[in-house]
């Protein structure tokens, strides 16, 4: 899948973007039809330690969707917003599958 990763106000490094890669790939087994994927990753400037934000724009057939989540590291906000776009990758294969 086609993964364009946007790092705000830092430089990510590379062992974070292959994470990204790979997770993402992950959702091609629950739905084939991902056309490509806008991720923008992004430190908020507060005293919070949950002050990493990751944004996942995902366009399919007809719709796209969007994710965002702020965690305390990068790889869980990743891992989480991933999770809700297999959910809703699993309901959108279902409305799409042919019924018996």
């Amino acid at each position: 899948m086609k993964v364009n990763a946007q790092s705000v106000n830092f430089n990510a490094n590379p062992e974070l973007i292959h994470f990204l890669q790979h997770r993402m790939d992950k959702l091609e087994t629950f739905y084939d039809k991902v056309i490509h994927s806008d991720v923008f990753l992004k430190v908020e400037n507060t005293s919070s330690k949950e002050n990493k934000i990751v944004e996942i724009k995902v366009k399919v057939p007809k719709d796209h969707f969007m994710v965002k989540k702020q965690c305390r590291s990068f790889e869980e906000a990743v891992d989480s917003a991933c999770n809700s776009l297999e959910r809703k990758l699993k309901k959108m294969k279902g409305k799409h599958s042919p019924r018996a």
